[in-house]
């Protein structure tokens, strides 16, 4: 990860989720860094090339139409809400950090905020979580099951 992220990773609990070679592709973050710091994006995405697709979307106004979709769209936003819960609940067991009590990642649940977040949170959940999560990736060039590693296989 220390590769992938060009520095040490900070408050690392765990991988979330992996590419097909093995490679770290979500970091699981304590939601209190070893500073002190209150961190509430448990789910945080590594993968190089994971995060230039979601740079890419974001600069493409990708999240405005993600936006304007969870608006317009009872169920959806239902669902992302669910989400919110789904994350907050996945990182109780590491810490409850007064601070952010309540404050999940990506702008959940009312907002799109950032990509990265949404991907990470779908990603290590598995599809049908996150659904704006699930729709930046399908919207991406990037996927999970096909190894775009600088070094495959190598590791974390």
């Amino acid at each position: 990860m220390r590769e992938q992220l060009g520095r040490p990773a900070r408050g690392v609990v765990g991988i979330a989720a992996r590419c097909v070679c093995g490679n770290p592709t979500v970091a699981a973050t304590a939601p209190r860094l070893p500073d002190g710091t209150p961190f509430p994006t448990f789910y945080y995405l590594t993968h190089p090339a994971a995060t230039a697709a979601m740079s890419t979307l974001e600069a493409g106004q990708v999240m405005r139409a993600l936006a304007d979709d969870l608006a317009a769209d009872e169920e959806l936003a239902a669902a992302y809400t669910r989400a919110h819960e789904a994350y907050l609940r996945d990182r109780e067991p590491f810490g409850h950090v007064e601070e952010i009590d309540g404050i999940s990642a990506g702008g959940m649940p009312t907002r799109v905020k950032c990509l990265h977040a949404l991907a990470a949170h779908a990603l290590a959940a598995g599809p049908g979580v996150n659904p704006i999560g699930d729709r930046a990736l399908a919207l991406s060039n990037w996927s999970p099951d096909r190894c775009v590693c600088a070094h495959p296989g190598k590791g974390a």
